[in-house]
């Protein structure tokens, strides 16, 4: 809490309870006002200014300087308004002397005001942090002290002036002159009230980050995030490449794609569902290292982890394996994590994860085993266990019966993180068999408190047997949760040679849900799909 923060916190209060239209009539006269001093309601350029947080950093070149010169550094000061020191009787202890400080130049958006006579004292906030203003009409002069009267909560204003601390220990910029930037003409919403409905919140993005106490900050980390993982791929060697948005054929996942129509062309076409199969045809090409970085499209349901429009990372390395990806994709988390300024431990809701490196790594089997109780290898006792949960087994593959039940009764219990490996082959058409076991994939999933957030492979290279699968459609499988979608220009490529490979995809938008602490996807996406209003 700001100085004086028991005096007039009312303004906010008061503009709930009063008509909106009036109150946005009341900003109006205001605007016109300000236009009447000559002044443009809508401002212009501003150079020169400081981050709030670069300003708040130097905090350390504000001194107490005695009467001989003596520079006496100022007391530790506090964010609590109860451990503040009251500086008033810190200087009549250490004086006679004055207080130095910088010359600052800031701006930012109005969050607070609270008036005192001849003094004014406001919050102002950018993207870096917040800081006081003190106004004073002494020290402004007449004509900026009557515009500060025209402010709103909401307004951006600039201002010129000394740093240092108030009486009561808070960090200031003491102003010397006044800036208007931008009138607000609708008001904010009200303090300690703020935006709470969730939908509203994400229809009206722009002032939920204005004005709701940590949303800016979540989205800051989310650039931060894709950043560090852009760098980590760019250091290990890897290029970023653009494939195509609109595909022909809605391979390379499992999903229901949002189709459109090419009116020139007449051809249906497909946004795209996952980025694999263009950036497997660069491997063949000879881009041995390449990632894209993307949007993705699936026309399926909307919860807590799914959005239709995501964020998806995946990457090829030529010579790898999907052991080489566990690798990565560990390394990538981590430096991520760091990239946000984090510890290891953090917190999921009341529980926590602990991503200290290195992640354990548990087969697909032997987690089945652990938490059902049912031996994977054994046909009947998986079906029978499947009928104990009402799960449909008639004429369905045992695969498929399997991972509905894997679904069911494992990945909820993994707390992670934790890589799952070694999936059946035949639900992972586009993966690598094992050199000594057929029927289990070079596969893995990493989970944690049971979302999965990556998927990787050692890439299928051989062109008869990725033609084959194609074509095969396992039993009892959906053909939209299917993968077997034939792409014969795909299935070309691969007859040219492609490198033994591993991939990876990871969601970026459930890493970032993980990485500071959202309970669901919307919370991480600016603006989540939403129905049109009315």
């Amino acid at each position: 809490m700001t100085e004086e923060s028991n005096v007039n916190e009312s303004n906010e209060a008061s503009e709930v309870q009063e008509d909106h239209g009036s109150l946005v009539a009341a900003r109006r006269e205001k605007k016109r006002q300000i236009e009447e001093r000559g002044i443009d309601p809508w401002g212009s350029r501003f150079d020169d200014r400081v981050l709030i947080g670069d300003i708040r950093s130097r905090l350390d070149e504000v001194k107490f300087q005695k009467e001989d010169g003596t520079l006496i550094d100022l007391p530790e000061l506090h964010e609590d308004p109860e451990q503040r020191i009251n500086m008033r009787q810190w200087r009549s202890d250490n004086g006679p002397g004055t207080e130095i400080g910088p010359q600052v130049r800031a701006a930012g958006r109005i969050m607070l005001q609270r008036d005192k006579g001849k003094l004014r004292f406001i919050d102002i906030q950018d993207w870096s942090g917040k800081i006081q203003l003190f106004v004073g009409q002494k020290q402004v002069g007449e004509s900026d002290f009557e515009l500060a009267g025209l402010f709103d909560l909401g307004d951006l204003i600039g201002v010129d002036g000394r740093l240092g601390v108030t009486n009561t220990g808070e960090l200031t910029i003491f102003a010397e002159k006044l800036h208007f930037l931008t009138k607000s003409i609708e008001p904010p919403p009200a303090k300690h009230v703020g935006m709470t409905d969730p939908e509203l919140r994400q229809r009206r993005r722009y002032v939920d980050l204005a004005y709701n106490d940590g949303v800016l900050d979540r989205f800051m980390n989310r650039s931060k995030i894709v950043q560090s993982v852009r760098q980590t791929l760019a250091n290990d060697g890897f290029v970023e490449i653009e494939g195509p948005t609109l595909h022909s054929i809605a391979g390379g996942a499992a999903a229901r794609p949002f189709i459109t129509h090419h009116n020139a062309l007449d051809l249906e076409l497909y946004m795209r569902i996952a980025l694999e199969l263009h950036l497997k045809r660069l491997l063949v090409g000879g881009m041995e290292r390449v990632f894209e970085l993307g949007r993705v499209y699936r026309n399926e349901g909307i919860s807590p982890k799914h959005n239709p429009e995501f964020s998806m990372l995946e990457v090829y390395q030529a010579y790898g394996d999907y052991q080489s990806m566990m690798d990565l994709t560990e390394q990538v988390i981590v430096d991520a994590i760091e990239a946000t300024g984090q510890s290891f431990v953090l917190p999921w809701g009341d529980k926590e994860v602990d991503f200290t490196p290195p992640f354990a790594r548990k087969t697909y089997n032997e987690l089945f085993e652990q938490y059902t109780g049912v031996d994977p290898s054994d046909a009947n006792a998986v079906s029978s266990y499947a009928d104990s949960l009402g799960f449909d087994t008639n004429g369905r593959h045992i695969d498929v019966i399997k991972n509905e039940v894997f679904e069911a009764k494992v990945e909820d219990e993994l707390v992670g993180p934790v890589f799952v490996t070694d999936y059946p082959a035949s639900i992972c058409p586009l993966t690598k068999r094992k050199a000594d076991d057929s029927d289990i994939a070079e596969r893995f999933e990493l989970f944690v408190h049971g979302m999965e957030i990556a998927n990787a492979y050692t890439e299928l290279n051989d062109p008869d047997l990725q033609e084959e699968l194609f074509q095969t459609q396992l039993e009892g499988l959906d053909e939209e949760d299917s993968m077997a979608k034939m792409d014969n220009d795909f299935v070309r490529a691969l007859r040219h040679g492609m490198p033994p490979a591993g991939g990876l995809g990871i969601g970026i938008d459930r890493l970032v849900m993980l990485l500071t602490n959202s309970q669901t996807i919307r919370e991480v996406i600016l603006f989540p799909l939403l129905r049109p209003e009315g």
